[in-house]
């Protein structure tokens, strides 16, 4: 470790990743689940880009959406890869500093990524009920597309100055984690210095995407709901509100996980250990497993494409 002008102050050249606390003799046979959950979720995914890749009659907004919802799951479960299974398979608690920050910076803005689609989908979804004939007009492939580009480019844009910040500030006492992989809320709580200024911008973060995402799409959803409600016939309504079902359980995959583990971070300071754990893993992990699977049985299209697949 690099020595400060204090002796009470490092700059760690590493930081020490857990697995499962309580646990750590069973590590190889807990890498069992985490093996399959990795399993479904590049096979599950990937199968849903290919099967949209390769069928032009999905090259519409609400396909295409989804293929971007795959796209960011397997690259947030790609960024915990190396450190999950390097703790699980062959006992690597070691991680550098850079390697940490490259990690952190990953995997928050793919999460970033992922709640904005989610948010382009549900716009998709409001466009769709409450102006289908003019649906193709106003989702086209080229706004579709620079949706797309903006929303990767403004996630990384946000996450950027994060790392720079923490590598600003003195680090004392520990270089011990709290998860199998690098997370801001937990590497906030090593340094020593005055860490303002990164909670501040934390926090902007926070409300700017997820919070003001969040919002919109309950904004979206009420206002699909009062069209709806509009709508003359129960089996019309039925039929309508049956193609939001599949993207309504990816908001609540996503968003449920992810305030229970910021509940911990910001109140369980007394709380079990493992269940921080338990609630990062379920942050990180449920949404790019169910994802795949819920929109392959409930999504005819996608149902019927992974049958010619398989076929």
């Amino acid at each position: 470790m690099k020595n400060s002008n204090s002796s009470l102050e490092f700059l760690p050249t590493a930081f020490i990743l857990v697995g499962i606390p309580g646990l750590e003799a069973e590590h190889i046979w807990m890498s069992i689940p985490f093996i399959l959950m990795y399993i479904i979720i590049f096979i599950g995914n990937g199968t849903i880009l290919h099967v949209i890749r390769t069928d032009v009659a999905l090259h519409q907004p609400m396909y295409l959406f989804l293929a971007m919802l795959a796209l960011v799951e397997v690259g947030v479960s790609a960024s915990t890869l190396p450190t999950v299974l390097g703790i699980f398979l062959f006992g690597t608690t070691e991680i550098s500093f850079d390697a940490c920050l490259l990690q952190m910076f990953s995997i928050h803005s793919f999460s970033i990524m992922e709640s904005a689609v989610l948010l382009a989908m549900s716009t998709d979804r409001f466009v769709a009920i409450y102006s289908p004939l003019h649906y193709a007009a106003i989702l086209t492939l080229p706004r579709i597309f620079v949706t797309g580009a903006v929303i990767g480019l403004k996630s990384m844009m946000l996450m950027a100055p994060l790392p720079m910040l923490l590598r600003r500030l003195p680090f004392c006492g520990h270089n011990t984690l709290s998860h199998s992989y690098c997370l801001h809320p937990n590497l906030i709580h090593l340094p020593c210095g005055d860490i303002s200024i990164n909670n501040i911008y934390g926090l902007f973060i926070v409300t700017s995407t997820f919070g003001l995402d969040s919002l919109l799409i309950v904004v979206s959803y009420g206002l699909i709901l009062h069209t709806v409600l509009n709508i003359a016939t129960g089996e019309g309504r039925r039929k309508v509100l049956n193609t939001c079902g599949s993207h309504v359980c990816a908001v609540l995959a996503y968003y449920v996980p992810m305030i229970g583990l910021s509940m911990v971070h910001r109140f369980g300071h007394r709380v079990s250990p493992l269940l921080h754990v338990m609630m990062a893993n379920a942050y990180l992990f449920f949404p790019p497993v169910v994802n795949p699977i819920v929109y392959s049985i409930r999504t005819k299209e996608i149902r019927r494409g992974i049958v010619r697949m398989v076929s």
